[in-house]
């Protein structure tokens, strides 16, 4: 049974976020005597020590510059908008709510800080963001890119103004869902995946903070940055990323893993959706990471059988075994918890989703967290760096983002 602390204890957790993790893992100690978990956490490998900044890099040269396909050079800039709120945070940046000026419109503006990016080298990461959000333009449960651009110490996403709230900060309010609520967003969520999939894109973080409800009710999938680009259908990769309540065991094992990791964390998102917290979940990591490769999956009886099978299928420790192993999204969706959905019509929009935040307008923040939006809107924002930032910093950021800015092609609105 879940307590108060307990529920307390998780929201604080989960709210560091996975670079503070990473971070953690590198500069700390764990007193943790399982042998799997002391060989996630001896990280010797030489890629592992780079993304824990164990080693650090020399600054990148113009050799080393990340240009990601066509792109072009707008005239965009920061004093085009008028930042209104805080809506949300991360380790590089914030996004904030802006109004265009010239055209009055309401967008989500992503703002980065180069110099963090930087300093943890995830300039990659970032570029592979930009990289996918260029490709969701076509699909109804992904977050939009109107356009990209940068000043010489920040990088900017102009975004799909999305004011429904965090799945996250709903099931904080709500504590669980109703098994007809849960399959919903289960169905819309495996649709963006099963999208992301049939680019060869794994989406490799699916949580509920990363995943927003728009006016009308209906999931939006977003923040890519840990998205994996090009893996084949039988393609594998090895990275450790991820967040520790949803990590899947082939990933904690440090072994070769598939897009059947999305698939892990649909079943973990499910499982927090209908019992309130993540499966194997523990305050303490070290055990949650024991669990999660070792404990059986335990589920309780307020559940269907069909929700109970599929968890099974999702959750399945053995990759090789796991629901969506051979035919991916399909085995999803022609599971029988799934059977009253008309995918059809699901992915048109034409289901009225179980619950509607009753939004008023964009003005309209009552479902973002207080704590993000309480907080004061930055001057800085939409500003140049000031003349202390030395010119050798704005020079090495420039040269790291060539290829960041992009603006549509009026193709993409045909």
């Amino acid at each position: 049974m879940r307590t108060p602390s307990d529920l307390k204890a998780f929201m604080k957790q989960r709210r560091m976020g996975l670079n503070d993790f990473i971070q953690r893992l590198a500069t700390n100690s764990y007193a943790c005597k399982h042998p799997e978990v002391q060989s996630i956490l001896n990280l010797s490998a030489p890629q592992e020590a780079e993304l824990m900044n164990a080693n650090p890099s020399p600054p990148p040269s113009p050799s080393q510059q990340i240009n990601l396909g066509p792109s072009s050079n707008p005239s965009a800039k920061p004093s085009d908008f008028h930042f209104l709120k805080v809506i949300g945070k991360g380790s590089f940046g914030k996004v904030l709510l802006a109004r265009h000026r010239a055209d009055d419109e309401f967008y989500a503006v992503k703002v980065l800080q180069k110099k963090a990016i930087l300093k943890k080298k995830e300039e990659k990461h970032i570029m592979s963001e930009r990289n996918v959000l260029l490709k969701n333009v076509k699909h109804p449960f992904l977050v939009g890119l109107h356009y990209s651009f940068q000043t010489a110490d920040k990088l900017y996403f102009i975004l799909d103004y999305i004011n429904g709230g965090e799945l996250f900060y709903h099931l904080q309010r709500e504590r669980c869902f109703l098994e007809p609520r849960a399959r919903f967003y289960a169905a819309e969520i495996g649709s963006a995946l099963g999208y992301l999939h049939s680019l060869n894109i794994v989406y490799r973080d699916l949580k509920p903070e990363n995943i927003l409800l728009d006016s009308q009710g209906h999931i939006i999938l977003t923040d890519f940055g840990l998205c994996k680009e090009n893996i084949e259908p039988n393609g594998t990769t090895s990275t450790f990323c991820g967040t520790p309540e949803y990590l899947a065991p082939e990933v904690l094992h440090k072994q070769p893993y598939d897009r059947t990791v999305d698939w892990w964390c649909l079943g973990a998102v499910l499982y927090e959706m209908l019992y309130g917290l993540p499966p194997f979940y523990s305050r303490n990591t070290a055990e949650m990471y024991d669990n999660i490769l070792n404990k059986p999956l335990q589920l309780k009886p307020n559940i269907s059988n069909a929700a109970r099978h599929l968890l099974e299928g999702l959750l399945q420790k053995d990759r090789t075994k796991r629901l969506g192993c051979t035919d991916d999204f399909i085995e999803i969706k022609n599971h029988m918890f799934f059977s009253p959905i008309n995918w059809d019509d699901l992915n048109a929009k034409k289901i009225t989703p179980p619950f509607n935040p009753n939004v008023t307008g964009p003005n309209d923040l009552r479902h973002f967290d207080p704590e993000f939006t309480d907080e004061p809107v930055p001057n800085s924002i939409g500003c140049s760096p000031d003349s202390t930032l030395a010119t050798a910093s704005i020079k090495e950021a420039a040269e790291a983002f060539v290829g960041f800015s992009y603006a549509p092609s009026m193709d993409s609105y045909l």
